[in-house]
């Protein structure tokens, strides 16, 4: 009951009461306009009809009736009985007392009828009556009355009254007409906001339940689920293009992640392994005493290893937390590119490399973090000199140009494929041939380069070609 319950009050149904509310809102509100604008169109239209048809016996009357006349000639009620009968209506004729002298109306023939004063004043005062009435109870129900004054032709004179009574049927069935044509219409209308509203909801909701049934599954887990582009260009479409492109983003990391973890404990195992198996074979004795220190500087080796992978870990999470923007503060680029120059001498010259610098004498302000750019410079004159082939020239150079500076290192060495460039910054990635000759490596190098130079707004260019591999990076001076 509950779930019935809560699907009744889903966006499908939110959506629906509400189109339907304003619908029956918007037609209550016409309904009760157009109600009352074609109450009094049509009061009014059948109130001038029967001005009319008053005015047309008021002029046959006014060369018969007299101000003495106390009773009327026989030609003017044949003339009064015949208006009657082509349109419909009883006529009265009075004099100017309201005595009634003749009367169309059968029901009341062979009667004296009095009109009210009320309403033959009305006639004396403002020229004419019109109104729905009993006319003094003359009628059980009420009518639709109008009178109009009977002026004599020669003297010009009010000589008597002439009223126009019809019964309000006809009016009525008019309305009504009127009333049931627009409720059809409403219905109508109200049928198709329903529909359409129900088709458009349909189609907009059914991309969000898709989106939910999928971050159903990727919360167990399943990054292969897809929302169908259902081809729309409005905010629906957009919504299940960026829902599909984050569950690409989150696909990405749970590879990442897993690879992340792979790769961790791979290098991990490795040294630990190797510090656990010789320590062990020196307390059982299985290594003798005299190769005791060789195995001991190999544990000595891997300690350190681990050392600096915990460090390097440590410090990728410490440069994610740093923005190296925010106080916009420069230092001298040349100044770090030669104290790096001279941190790696040793390591240049114990592999038989040469070196060709680029460096202008004079100082180049930058922006940026010293110490993190310093790294970054590091790394990459290590990297290109670790696989730089032996007896050749590592470039290290500087450019100028307007407000930029371009660092870059170039080597001489083996081609890196182009499948391989876009994970050689991939944490803890190293090819095999990297393996086999960087055994001191934890492949967090160039990913260190990368993460800061992401922090600086920066990126990283890689091009190898016909053995030439050149890394490069930019710099703002303002």
């Amino acid at each position: 009951m509950k779930r019935i319950h809560h699907y009744f009050r889903g966006i499908y149904w939110q959506q629906l009461y509400i189109t339907v509310g304003l619908v029956l809102l918007s037609m209550g509100l016409l309904g009760a306009s157009f109600s009352s604008l074609s109450h009094t169109f049509i009061y009014n239209l059948r109130i001038e009809e029967l001005q009319d048809k008053a005015q047309m016996v008021a002029q046959l009357s006014s060369t018969y009736l007299t101000d003495d006349m106390s009773d009327v000639q026989e030609d003017l009620r044949q003339l009064a009985s015949f208006a009657a009968t082509v349109s419909d209506v009883d006529f009265f004729v009075c004099n100017i007392d309201g005595t009634v002298l003749l009367t169309t109306d059968s029901s009341q023939a062979g009667q004296v009828i009095q009109i009210p004063q009320e309403i033959t004043s009305d006639i004396i005062t403002q020229g004419q009556f019109k109104s729905q009435t009993t006319v003094g109870g003359l009628y059980k129900n009420s009518r639709m009355v109008v009178g109009v004054p009977v002026y004599n032709i020669s003297s010009g004179q009010l000589v008597g009254e002439v009223f126009a009574v019809s019964t309000t049927d006809s009016f009525d069935q008019l309305w009504t007409g009127f009333v049931g044509l627009f409720l059809m219409t409403a219905l109508v209308v109200l049928l198709i906001a329903a529909m359409v509203s129900s088709a458009t909801t349909m189609r907009q909701i059914r991309p969000l339940r898709n989106m939910v049934a999928a971050t159903r599954r990727y919360a167990q887990g399943d990054f292969d689920v897809r929302i169908k582009d259902y081809e729309h260009i409005d905010e629906m479409g957009e919504l299940a293009t960026a829902f599909n492109a984050m569950a690409d983003t989150l696909q990405e990391n749970e590879f990442q992640r897993r690879e992340f973890v792979a790769n961790i404990s791979h290098e991990l195992k490795t040294p630990m392994t190797t510090i656990a198996g010789y320590t062990d074979g020196i307390l059982d004795g299985t290594i003798p005493p005299e190769r005791q220190h060789e195995y001991l500087t190999v544990i000595s080796e891997e300690s350190r290893r681990l050392s600096r992978l915990v460090r390097r870990m440590l410090d990728v999470s410490q440069l994610q937390a740093i923005d190296p923007l925010r106080n916009g503060e420069h230092f001298d680029i040349c100044e770090s590119m030669r104290r790096v120059i001279i941190s790696l001498e040793r390591k240049i010259t114990d592999r038989g490399l040469d070196m060709d610098v680029e460096i202008p004498d004079e100082s180049l302000l930058v922006l940026g973090d010293n110490d993190m750019i310093t790294q970054v410079i590091y790394n990459l004159l290590e990297n290109t000199t670790k696989f730089a082939k032996v007896g050749t020239a590592v470039h290290f150079g500087l450019t100028h140009h307007d407000t930029r500076v371009t660092v870059t290192v170039r080597n001489l060495g083996d081609t890196i494929p182009a499948q391989e460039i876009p994970r050689l910054f991939d944490r803890f990635h190293k090819s095999d041939k990297s393996r086999s000759e960087d055994k001191d490596g934890v492949g967090l190098g160039l990913y260190i380069v990368k993460t800061i130079l992401e922090q600086h707004k920066e990126p990283i260019n890689v091009s190898s070609e016909n053995g030439v591999t050149t890394f490069s990076f930019g710099l703002n001076t303002e």
